[in-house]
């Protein structure tokens, strides 16, 4: 993320930071920053799939602490790629680091990985939390820029880029916030101690240097957008003063003489210009319009993101000029759809994100196939009525979208072809912009169809349950190597698990708590704490899990795009813990007694029944 090497080189010299007590402020969050930020705990387990109860706790103390602290908190998340899809090699490169992580993992290396539906977990805690928050169209780093200086407040982040937008309320790094660190200071109240870059501090130490010339400064030492190989021969031409700090390395020379050599200028048009005096006169043109355009991704951004938190309306020029339907565009904003479906909807083409899992195998993501078909159907259908339509449009052949997902051990991109809908979705009067006015009934039989189950077979099933179960019973059909029985049974243990768990922790108050519930609990935790010892890892086995992942994560999407005709799930109370449902798979194995693990509480031996024999139907 961001401008290579500069965290590094900030991080390492320490004299542009200012302390800062940060409490009774608004705080603007890069929420991509925060959510891998607390999903790299020091004792996360990252080969079994994610705990996303103790992620959705992180996040919820988290939050506790700023409210604490008088800090208004208000979280802006990275959306999709965006229309020009400027970072496709980065992310192609970024996609190949994770299958190498992953690889690692599943041979029993270190190393971390973000679990799949880690970001879906944080959302669902933001809107639990009631903690405002805002999914942009694409990149969000200048909307995060533009609204924290509308309200001069600093921004929290742990990308490289802040260091370069001309902040009025500082930028604080994630690494410098010491959240779990609050102290008290007197009738004052609490507050979190924390650091905050300077940029006029940094731009004094080099020269004095002109923080107009950031951007150019971080366009030539290369961003998540650009690497400008052209620009080598300047640097081999020039001569950069190394300054009197000596850097760690080629890097941090570079940066450093750099920032030095850039301080003579007044301005960026001037640098430019010196710029491509380095350069074979055949280029200067291209890469002049090169340099000039990547400097405005440090420019504000058009989009008010102080008119979305009052009036919950987020307009963005680059999502109209995509021809993205409002009703899409306004759940997207909110966070009811994925950044997956924006990027198949405007460019055809999506990631599969790599979790630890059999790299002999196909992609887990396989199974999840005809389900994403689905969803790209749904959002590329081609109206056949339209009377100005090329002769290629007349045709009957369905969209396609490009993936990129494993094949073993590599990224490989593969086309899929869009599934044909039934008749109901195919009617010229409900195109994509329209598909809300499609009757509900409708909109959930294509989503029980696609997943093979009927309404009549989950109606016993509680109903926030029922779409994970509709998903389970997928996974059971379409897995390749089949489900073993004590696998699928280790999953629904979780399911219960999760469920005694929410009712203890977060008893309806309409409600009576049942003591047995409580016993049940608590000699859970004990067999949890006695089993903690046993850390087996069957790779085998975490590939199926992490195709039932991939299928829950497109079942979450389509539920969403359709308007959700079942409840979603909630991740973040305990629905899946990889380092559970790995160990019940285990002793399940040996004791298949474990079945009987809830029988203290006859609510949860009831439910475990009902869902053993919803899926076995």
């Amino acid at each position: 993320m961001g401008v290579q090497g500069l965290t590094g080189f900030v991080e390492e010299r320490g004299v542009f930071f200012t302390e800062l007590r940060v409490r009774d402020t608004k705080l603007v969050i890069d929420g991509s920053s925060l959510y891998h930020h607390l999903c790299f705990a020091p004792d996360a387990d990252f080969r079994r799939g994610g705990d996303y109860g103790a992620f959705a706790a992180a996040v919820r103390d988290f939050f506790g602490v700023l409210r604490a602290c008088g800090v208004a908190p208000f979280v802006v998340l990275d959306g999709g790629r965006g229309a020009e899809d400027r970072k496709l090699p980065t992310l192609r490169n970024r996609a190949a680091e994770q299958l190498r992580a992953a690889h690692a993992l599943s041979r029993g290396a270190g190393g971390c990985l973000v679990p799949l539906l880690t970001r879906e977990a944080f959302v669902q805690a933001l809107h639990r939390l009631g903690v405002p928050f805002v999914q942009c169209f694409a990149e969000a780093d200048r909307e995060i820029a533009g609204l924290a200086n509308r309200w001069g407040c600093p921004v929290l982040s742990l990308d490289s880029d802040f260091f370069v937008f001309d902040l009025a309320g500082g930028y604080c790094p994630l690494s410098h916030f010491q959240w779990q660190s609050v102290r008290a200071a007197g009738p004052q109240g609490c507050y979190v101690p924390a650091r905050c870059f300077s940029a006029d501090r940094f731009c004094r130490h080099f020269g004095p240097l002109s923080k107009a010339l950031l951007p150019l400064f971080a366009v030539m030492i290369g961003n998540d957008f650009i690497g400008l190989e052209a620009l080598e021969a300047f640097f081999s031409k020039v001569r950069l003063p190394r300054g009197c700090a000596a850097g760690r390395g080629g890097k941090h020379l570079r940066i450093q003489g750099l920032l030095h050599w850039l301080a003579q200028f007044a301005g960026p048009a001037e640098a430019v210009d010196n710029v491509l005096k380095y350069l074979k006169k055949h280029q200067r043109e291209e890469i002049r319009e090169l340099l000039c355009t990547s400097m405005e991704d440090y420019a504000p951004s058009d989009v008010n993101l102080e008119d979305f938190f009052q009036n919950g309306c987020y307009e963005c020029e680059a999502a109209s000029k995509a021809d993205v339907p409002q009703w899409v565009m306004d759940a997207f904003a909110k966070g009811k759809l994925a950044p997956f479906v924006i990027n198949a909807l405007i460019l055809r083409s999506t990631f599969l994100r790599v979790q630890v899992e059999n790299m002999q195998r196909p992609s887990a993501h396989s199974t999840a196939l005809p389900i994403r078909q689905v969803i790209y159907g749904l959002l590329l259908r081609v109206s056949h009525g339209t009377e100005d339509a090329s002769p290629s449009k007349q045709t009957n052949e369905l969209p396609v979208v490009c993936e990129f997902d494993r094949c073993q051990k590599t990224l490989k991109k593969t086309f899929v072809q869009a599934a044909s809908l039934p008749s109901d979705f195919c009617d010229d009067r409900f195109p994509l912009d329209k598909l809300m006015e499609v009757p509900m009934s409708c909109r959930q039989m294509l989503l029980l169809e696609t997943l093979g189950v009927k309404m009549s077979f989950l109606e016993p099933v509680p109903s926030h349950l029922q779409l994970a179960v509709a998903v389970t019973c997928y996974w059971i059909r379409c897995s390749e190597p089949k489900v073993t029985l004590n696998q699928f049974k280790a999953l629904l243990l979780v399911i219960v698990c999760g469920e005694l768990q929410r009712i203890t922790d977060d008893p309806d108050p309409a409600l009576l708590p049942a003591e047995d519930d409580s016993v049940a609990y608590n000699e859970f935790l004990k067999w949890k704490e006695k089993k903690l010892q046993n850390n087996g890892f069957d790779l085998d086995a975490a590939h199926c899990f992490c195709q039932w992942q991939c299928c829950l994560q497109m079942g979450l999407y389509l539920n969403q795009l359709l308007g959700t005709p079942l409840s979603e799930p909630d991740l973040s109370s305990r629905l899946y813990t990889g380092t559970l449902v790995h160990r019940l798979y285990q002793e399940l194995k040996s004791a298949p007694s474990m079945e009987n693990l809830f029988i203290l509480s006859p609510k949860m031996a009831q439910l475990y029944l009902v869902l053993l024999n919803t899926v076995e139907s």
